[in-house]
């Protein structure tokens, strides 16, 4: 399995792991009786049915407690549930076994998460949400239709590029946090100015890309006959990615909006 930037994929067996061959899946070798796995996911190889199911599932629990969150105006368990959300993420992460009531705990609470947020980001600038939504959705589509086509090849040299920008991000956040408790605004990456729209175009980009190496883990892990349960990783890596991409989109709106 090739690396990605989305650290969700690492639990994914290898493609070449020998978990679907034309013996097993179609019927066994002549003489042999044929085996039937319909139903089973930890037999039957992944389809892309299962990646879609998984992720719309996902997605909807996020989406539903979101929404509910936002409607109660309950804003102030947003930091909890990130804090929550965090420690799932990585409980799911480094989980030998693949566990869909934890990715789907993980959907819930990140959906109260970014219910919250974006309740208060809406409240100070009114119609930012459907925008961010819609700027997601777009990027999302994009990227999708980008990949389909071949437009943009997922190489390995582009996936060093887009893990190391990744981490370089990353590393950035971390020293504008710790800056930040020493100088007001920190390094200036969330300060709304233009260093700040800067980076957050930077992450939009990223986040853009890193579609790209998901989707190409997913399509290795079908065309590889990887076990159907897996689609479940599938779906978590792509709502984090997901969440990321929101996240970016809403702060470098709302510095417009300023």
């Amino acid at each position: 399995m090739r690396t990605t930037s989305n650290p969700a994929f690492r639990n994914l067996p290898s493609a070449n792991a020998g978990y679907a061959t034309f013996d097993r899946y179609s019927g066994g070798m002549p003489g042999s009786q044929p085996q039937d796995t319909r139903g089973r996911d930890d037999q039957r190889p992944m389809t892309i049915d299962d990646v879609v199911t998984r992720t719309g599932v996902t997605l909807a629990v996020l989406v539903v407690t979101g929404a509910l969150t936002w409607a109660s105006g309950l804003y102030g368990l947003a930091l909890p549930a990130a804090l929550v959300g965090f420690v799932l993420a990585l409980v799911i992460t480094f989980k030998k076994v693949v566990s869909p009531p934890l990715i789907l705990a993980y959907a819930a609470v990140e959906g109260v998460f970014l219910g919250g947020i974006s309740g208060i980001f809406n409240d100070k600038y009114d119609g930012i949400v459907i925008q961010a939504v819609v700027g997601t959705a777009a990027v999302f589509g994009g990227m999708l239709v980008v990949y389909k086509t071949g437009a943009i090849r997922v190489t390995p040299k582009l996936t060093r590029w887009i893990v190391g920008a990744l981490i370089g991000v990353v590393g950035l956040m971390l020293v504008n946090l710790v800056a930040g408790f020493f100088t007001e605004g920190g390094l200036g990456l969330r300060s709304g100015g233009p260093i700040a729209i800067i980076f957050s175009l930077v992450c939009i980009g990223i986040a853009a890309f890193s579609f790209l190496l998901d989707f190409d883990a997913a399509d290795q892990a079908i065309r590889g006959g990887v076990p159907a349960k897996y689609a479940w990783y599938i779906a978590f890596g792509l709502t984090v990615t997901l969440v990321w991409l929101y996240l970016e989109i809403l702060r470098l709106l709302s510095y417009f909006r300023e």
